[in-house]
């Protein structure tokens, strides 16, 4: 009740204010929630974009370890004093990658084959990493996982694919000791990255990329719109505000002023105006009415 007297006492201008306001209000927070998902998926985008092409690059490294490099090193194994890591293609794609880190704006790239029982500790699978290889075996049909994940370098996006032992030949350094080259033993021990099997997925290929700057230059990019669309808003409520009041509020004042002189006896006072819109054609409505009114003070005055 009380909110309904406030608003009839407000005048023209102060209500046409207040909805200027209430619709400036809605329209900055809809395109600022709008803008915000669309350069959020943007960013989500350009980082799952990377880390695509990393591990297509990685994958690229090892097929062609796998079918150019080993053939030719292979009958080396049993005869070279000490063990050709060349030879696995993990680790050639691992090598390039490092390579690759070394320039300081990729430095917080990672690549890992993470895998539950590597004849390399170095491989060797964090609880994270385990995970990732339990679900690839736990859902076949599974091929990719993707996610976000803190790291001690800052939040990175990761795009996950399961390795599994395809072919025979990959089982001579990972079946049994025994089978394996002597050198692999010298190098890495007996105790691991053994027992594997054909077909058995045993490590998660991962490719991690850096997500807090795209993240943040997506937020500056959020400010600096919204600050450019709070302004033009602004500028526009400014000039409707102003057009309204020249053209509206202040001839609709005169005609009010008039009106009041003409409700005290002032019958020189004329309702003047040339435009032929709304507020034109009720100053000659008020035009008539005055006439009107004049001619019934002189009957009055000529009857008395």
């Amino acid at each position: 009740m009380l909110n309904n007297i406030t608003l009839k006492n407000l005048k023209i201008g102060a209500k046409f204010n207040l909805l200027l306001i209430l619709v400036f209000i809605i329209s900055i927070l809809g395109s600022g929630v709008a803008l915000s998902s669309v350069l959020q998926r943007r960013a989500q985008n350009e980082v799952s974009s990377q880390a695509e092409i990393l591990i297509q690059m990685v994958n690229a490294v090892r097929d062609y370890t796998q079918n150019r490099i080993a053939p030719l090193l292979e009958p080396r194994l049993d005869t070279n004093p000490t063990f050709l890591p060349e030879v696995v293609p993990t680790f050639s794609s691992k090598e390039v990658f490092e390579n690759f880190r070394k320039k300081p704006e990729f430095k917080n790239f990672f690549h890992k084959d993470a895998t539950l029982n590597p004849t390399n500790l170095a491989d060797k699978a964090d609880n994270f990493e385990t995970q990732l290889v339990e679900r690839f075996r736990n859902e076949p049909n599974t091929l990719e996982i993707t996610g976000f994940r803190k790291l001690s370098e800052g939040e990175v996006f990761y795009i996950a694919q399961p390795l599994k032992i395809t072919q025979a030949k990959c089982l001579r350094c990972h079946s049994t000791p025994d089978q394996a080259p002597k050198s692999q033993l010298l190098n890495y021990g007996s105790e691991n990255g053994f027992g594997w099997q054909l077909n058995q997925i045993v490590s998660a290929q991962i490719i991690s990329v850096p997500s807090q700057d795209i993240f943040a230059n997506a937020k500056q990019t959020w400010i600096l719109i919204m600050g450019l669309l709070i302004a033009i808003f602004a500028l526009i409520v400014f000039l409707i505000n102003f057009l309204i009041t020249k053209y509206v509020i202040q001839r609709i004042r005169k005609i009010e002023k008039i009106a009041q002189k003409v409700s005290i006896g002032d019958m020189s006072a004329d309702f003047e105006e040339s435009s032929h819109d709304e507020i034109g054609g009720l100053a000659e409505a008020f035009n008539r009415m005055k006439a009107s009114l004049k001619i019934a003070l002189e009957m009055l005055n000529n009857q008395g």
